[in-house]
């Protein structure tokens, strides 16, 4: 399935802006069972610099510098994505989750895809025994570690409502724990919080995810904006398998993976500095569109 993306951000600034320094993760990644077509950013007013490079866990980051003083700012990213992921694993075929923990703490790579660096808690998921227990219940001793995962799954999409006014960015998982509500970020930090809390390893994945299910099914939680979901290292065969808590999917060809990273914190789409006062509004839009062929 080859995707159409394009996903405007637009900021409206209380007085003018005279400077703005952005890192910008916006354009999709290649990776396993995802390959990038075509992807650009039209970026209004025009950055007197631009530069590229990939971080350490592989996503593109833009670097830009705007000196025109302005009001306003428009980032278009325009994309097309190519997406044709193999099935994962039979769930109850998968080792023991009590294996995986060991062999991830016994990983003894440093390269960007190695378990090592997902174990521990990082600046949106810190330790958190509230969501590491609501994850032990699935987690029985001997279980298969994605047969419990995708059970949690499903779980969390029972107990937890998307509501996009419950939380922000800024939110803690413990208060979206708490309160049993909010967006896709919000559910896979928990989800994060309770697998490596059991000292399995897991990643957060950003990117978008088809607006219209085949089959007339109903519209998934997430589309039309950017979505969030897990990644599980289930050991050395089986890999890196994605998990989406919002709508306790299996991540397929449905899903387009954007970045990834330790949580949101290392793959946030915009962040920098700008130089201004007053207070900002901003605005997101995202289409994504299957191809018709």
């Amino acid at each position: 399935m080859i995707y159409d993306i394009r996903h405007v951000t637009t900021y409206e600034y209380g007085s003018r802006v005279t400077f703005s320094h952005c890192a910008l993760r916006l354009l999709p990644r290649d990776g396993p069972g995802q390959k990038v077509l075509a992807s650009n950013l039209h970026i209004d007013p025009a950055p007197k610099d631009i530069d590229e490079r990939s971080c350490f866990f592989g996503n593109r980051v833009t670097s830009m510098t705007i000196e025109t003083p302005h009001r306003r700012l428009t980032v278009e990213a325009s994309s097309s994505v190519e997406v044709e992921r193999a099935a994962p694993p039979e769930a109850s075929m998968t080792p023991a989750w009590e294996e995986v923990r060991e062999a991830a703490y016994e990983s003894q790579s440093l390269g960007r895809r190695s378990p090592a660096h997902f174990l521990h808690p990082s600046r949106y998921v810190p330790r958190f025994p509230p969501a590491r227990e609501y994850a032990r219940a699935f987690f029985a001793p001997g279980r298969p570690v994605l047969e419990a995962a995708v059970d949690l799954t499903k779980r969390m999409r029972r107990d937890f409502a998307y509501d996009p006014t419950s939380t922000v960015v800024s939110t803690p998982l413990s208060q979206a724990f708490e309160q049993r509500s909010g967006v896709c970020q919000d559910f896979a930090h928990i989800m994060i919080a309770g697998l490596r809390g059991l000292g399995l390893p897991a990643a957060y994945v950003s990117g978008y995810i088809r607006t219209v299910p085949l089959g007339g099914a109903p519209e998934l939680e997430g589309a039309d904006a950017m979505h969030a979901w897990v990644k599980l290292w289930c050991g050395e065969e089986a890999g890196w398998i994605g998990l989406d808590p919002t709508n306790a999917l299996l991540v397929g060809d449905d899903h387009i993976v954007l970045a990834e990273g330790r949580d949101y914190a290392d793959i946030s789409p915009v962040a920098g500095i700008i130089s201004g006062s007053g207070e900002q509004d901003i605005d997101v839009k995202v289409d994504v569109v299957p191809r018709r062929g």
